[in-house]
């Protein structure tokens, strides 16, 4: 598309965290061809569509570090539940769904990131190739991984931690037919990670073949790290070593990798961390759900440690997760800071733009404003009455900002939402398949394993024409 987008006020996300006024932005193709004056470019580019953006500041695109679209199948439940939910509800809920389902649970997942500002999603999860078409058919820009890993997680409930080399070589099966299938299709839009899923169900043989997958396709890597007190125990048991101790002796953390959670990390294992140069991706709305986080991020971030956030579960809202991080990460800071409180609200937005883009190895292409960079750009609503009135702008997104104050929504030029209208879903249809998929699958899960107890209280399966 190219379009010329006027009068508006552009938070660009560089270095100097500049903001400018009666501002314009030019779009050629799917690159930003240039950012400055409305009266300058009006000039400069006579002949382009225009967008009047008058009431509008447009930022860039907010990037979610980690998520798990699949698992919108557990919203409203395991939020309020107490006990270990990976293994006993997370795990058996994808290996219910066919792929049909997993793809209508996911397009739903794109559907929320849409309203909620994100024109990037960074998804590990398992299965991908069967609702990878279906995700990017949305428009959004993604990172898809096969979290992989020899462990049956399905038998880790029980207890049973023995590695399956037929479980795990499925895991790299798939992991190589997402990357020959989807890695840069959809105009590049599409691309690839390394996952191994977690220290506890990783042998040291397959995190070898991550990392060896990784380089032979030269992609960034993810993983889950000490984000269980059960992971915890297992790699003690099975290697006397922390799970951050593990992975280091294994050759596995370096700066190419973001590793999710780090909750019950050590001391030790923040030095150790931050001296491999490995990034956190930090859920914090998601973590806190069952009250409040517990992870040592003041230590974390005065080891200057870089932070992305995501969502992880049951949420694509990343306005949630600036706001929770906001206050989450001003918790237990080992120094004062100077001026005012840390991080700001201009570094937290850098969380989710900025530094989430180098986590992904594209941070010379995506997380600002600037010239050459790719047009994926959030309009937000300033009038809306939760961002009045303006005295810092940046700080009243982070803090009060909501999906309802999202107007528009633009990925590699292209709207997917414009004037609050999603362009590239169906979202009546979808919502309510989801509902019913959602159904199905719960019950079959709840009839193929038959050791995990019904919560207290029967699910409501509220229908949606009243």
């Amino acid at each position: 598309m190219n379009m010329l987008i006027t009068r508006t006020v552009v938070v660009t996300g560089n270095a100097a965290h500049d903001v400018l006024s009666n501002a314009a932005i030019a779009v050629i193709g799917n690159r930003i061809a240039a950012v400055g004056s409305t009266s300058e470019l009006e000039q400069a580019y006579p002949d382009l569509e225009r967008f009047d953006a008058r009431g509008l500041a447009v930022l860039p695109g907010f990037i979610n570090a980690h998520t798990h679209t699949v698992l919108l199948a557990l919203r409203g439940t395991v939020e309020d539940w107490s006990g270990e939910a990976i293994y006993r509800y997370m795990t058996p809920v994808s290996y219910a769904m066919s792929g049909e389902e997993r793809s209508v649970l996911a397009a739903l997942g794109c559907l929320e990131a849409i309203r909620s500002g994100t024109t990037t999603l960074v998804d590990p999860f398992r299965h991908v190739t069967t609702y990878a078409k279906a995700m990017a058919e949305t428009g959004m820009r993604l990172w898809l991984t096969e979290s992989c890993a020899d462990i049956d997680t399905r038998r880790i409930r029980h207890g049973e931690y023995a590695v399956d080399e037929t479980f795990g070589a499925a895991f790299l099966e798939r992991a190589e037919a997402l990357v020959e299938g989807f890695h840069g299709s959809y105009g590049d839009r599409v691309r690839c990670q390394a996952a191994a899923h977690a220290p506890d169900n990783c042998s040291p043989k397959m995190l070898r073949s991550v990392l060896d997958f990784a380089a032979k396709h030269q992609l960034t890597r993810t993983v889950h790290l000490s984000q269980s007190p059960g992971e915890v125990a297992a790699v003690k048991a099975a290697h006397g070593l922390t799970s951050a101790e593990y992975l280091d002796r294994e050759g596995f953390l370096g700066p190419d990798l973001t590793a999710a959670h780090w909750t019950f990390c050590t001391e030790a294992d923040i030095a150790l961390l931050a001296e491999r140069k490995v990034r956190m991706a930090h859920t914090p709305a998601s973590i806190s759900r069952r009250g409040f986080h517990k992870v040592r991020i003041g230590q974390i971030r005065d080891a200057g440690v870089e932070v992305v956030f995501g969502t992880d579960n049951m949420s694509e809202d990343m306005f949630q997760a600036m706001a929770f991080g906001s206050i989450v990460h001003r918790t237990g800071r080992g120094r004062e800071v100077e001026g005012g409180v840390s991080p700001s609200p201009d570094e937290v937005l850098d969380s989710v733009t900025t530094i989430a883009a180098r986590s992904v190895g594209a941070g010379d292409e995506i997380g600002a404003i600037k010239v050459g960079y790719k047009a994926d750009l959030t309009f937000i609503d300033l009038k809306t009455p939760a961002l009045r009135p303006i005295v810092r702008l940046v700080s009243n997104i982070v803090h009060y900002g909501h999906p309802g104050c999202v107007h528009s929504v633009m990925v590699d030029g292209e709207f997917l939402m414009r004037d609050r209208k999603v362009l590239t879903i169906d979202e009546d249809a979808l919502m309510e398949e989801a509902d019913r998929v959602t159904r199905r699958v719960w019950e079959r899960m709840m009839a193929d394993n038959p050791d995990i107890a019904r919560p207290d209280g029967e699910l409501q399966w509220l229908g949606t024409g009243t």
